[in-house]
C-alpha cells in the first residue's frame, strides 16, 4: 500500500516551507507530490530535475504535479505512470492542498474511489498553524478552524517570530482538537519534542 498524507493549513502558514524541508530529507525520497493549487509549484527552483506535462521530477527522487483538473484523475493518472514505470516508484503521496481548501473532499476521495482506495491508505492529516496570525486566522476564518479539526497532527510555524502569540493560539488550537500532538517548526524545520 502506497501512504497517504494530507498537508494543509491556511494561507500563509508554512505548508509549502515545511514540504520543501520534509522533502530534503532521506525518508521521503519515494515521495509524489500533489499540488492542489491553482498557481505556480512553490517548491525550489533546485529541486526540480525535468518536466513532463503536469508531472515534474524533482532531483530528490520525487514527482510533483498539479491538480489539473479533478484529484481522482490525478492519482490515477500518478499509479498508471507508477505501474509503467514511468515515474519513480513512489511509496507516499503528500497531498498539498490550497490555503482556502476543505480537507474533508480530499479524505473522501482517498476513502470511497475503489481503484484509490485498494492501492493507497491515508497516513493522517498535518495541517500548518502561523504562530504569528493563527489565532486571528482562527477567529476570522472558518475554514482554518476544519483544518485544525481534522488534523492527526499539528505543526505551529514561524515559531520564532511569535514570541508570547503563542500562548493565546494553543488554547485555541486545543479547543478545536485535543488530540493531535502539536509539533513546533522554524524555517519549516520541526524541533525534536
Amino acid at each position: 500500500m502506497i501512504e497517504a498524507l494530507v498537508l494543509t493549513g491556511f494561507l500563509g502558514s508554512g505548508k509549502t516551507t515545511l514540504l520543501r524541508r520534509l522533502l530534503r530529507e532521506p525518508g521521503f525520497s519515494r515521495t509524489a507530490v500533489i499540488v492542489n493549487e491553482f498557481g505556480e509549484v512553490g517548491l525550489d527552483h533546485d529541486l526540480i530535475e525535468a518536466s513532463e506535462d503536469s508531472f515534474i521530477e524533482l532531483q530528490t527522487g520525487c514527482l510533483c504535479c498539479k491538480v489539473r483538473n479533478d484529484l481522482v484523475m490525478t492519482l490515477h493518472e500518478m499509479l498508471k505512470r507508477r505501474d509503467q514505470g514511468r515515474v519513480t516508484p513512489f511509496t507516499r503521496v503528500v497531498i498539498e492542498t490550497s490555503g482556502l481548501a476543505d480537507p474533508a473532499p480530499i479524505l473522501q476521495t482517498l476513502m470511497t474511489d475503489a481503484e484509490v482506495a485498494a492501492r493507497i491508505v491515508l497516513g493522517g492529516v498535518v495541517t500548518t498553524v502561523d504562530a504569528v496570525n493563527g489565532a486571528n486566522t482562527l477567529f476570522r476564518e472558518e475554514i482554518s478552524v476544519k483544518q485544525v479539526a481534522v488534523a492527526d497532527r499539528l505543526v505551529l510555524t514561524k515559531i520564532d517570530l511569535a514570541g508570547p502569540m503563542q500562548s493565546e493560539l494553543i488554547p485555541l488550537l486545543r479547543a478545536q482538537n485535543a488530540a493531535a500532538p502539536l509539533l513546533r517548526a522554524c524555517q519549516g524545520q520541526i524541533e525534536a519534542p
